[in-house]
């Protein structure tokens, strides 16, 4: 549920933000907990918001299943581009097995974003070749988390692309240099990006209009590729 209105600032900012990106923005349904597995509610719900983008969030490994049912019975999605989040909890089966999984995607799913903390041995990945999308991790990881750590992921599978998580690089370090040695390293392999504000636990939050501005230098360095938002936007 989002504040009260009155508690939350002015969203000026947070539309000139988007506006650099416009036509590219799109949400996250991993932060859609009520309709959590019920992936025709779910896609609804991320086309009323954007058709743009959307990033079918399968972060439990339950999830994954009923998302591949879901997307082999609908004929086709209204969304410009769509993208999955593979599962970062839950897998108890080998890397190969989820690699087998996720290559039952359809062609439609341009790529699928996994924590590279949680891939255990990269080889099977390599199967996803550039459909694989490698995130920056939050201090609570213990890996991927700057550029030299995701360095040795993208050694191990040269293909994947990025995923840059602006609000992981802004928990770790508020001035945002970070965030801008993140895109120095990987801009060109840079596919999306994951936008909110983010609490110290790692929550990801609706974004706040200060995040916005602080977001805004490196954020004008990443347009041009989707725009993940992984928390709702706080009310007009």
């Amino acid at each position: 549920m989002l504040a009260p209105a009155e508690m939350i600032p002015t969203v000026r900012e947070i539309e000139e933000l988007l506006a650099t990106n416009a036509g590219m923005i799109g949400v996250s349904t991993g932060y859609m907990v009520g309709a959590r597995g019920d992936w025709p509610r779910l896609a609804a719900a991320a086309e009323a918001l954007s058709d743009d983008v959307v990033e079918l969030s399968a972060l439990s490994a339950r999830e994954l299943p009923g998302l591949i049912s879901f997307l082999d019975d609908v004929p086709e999605l209204p969304f410009a581009h769509v993208t999955v989040h593979g599962p970062s909890k839950g897998w108890d089966g080998t890397p190969q097995e989820l690699v087998a999984l996720l290559q039952e995607l359809p062609e439609s799913v341009e790529g699928v974003v996994m924590h590279p903390e949680t891939l255990g041995d990269a080889a099977p990945f390599a199967a996803l070749g550039a459909a694989l999308r490698l995130e920056n991790m939050d201090p609570r990881k213990r890996d991927a988390r700057d550029p030299a750590e995701l360095a040795s992921h993208f050694e191990a599978l040269p293909a994947a692309r990025f995923c840059f998580d602006v609000a992981h690089a802004h928990l770790h370090d508020p001035s945002m240099t970070l965030a801008h040695e993140l895109v120095d390293a990987f801009a060109d392999r840079l596919v999306e990006v994951h936008l909110s504000s983010i609490e110290p636990d790692g929550r990801h939050v609706p974004l706040r209009a200060e995040d916005a501005e602080a977001f805004l230098p490196v954020l004008e360095r990443c347009t041009g590729v989707p725009w993940i938002l992984e928390a709702p936007l706080p009310p007009r």
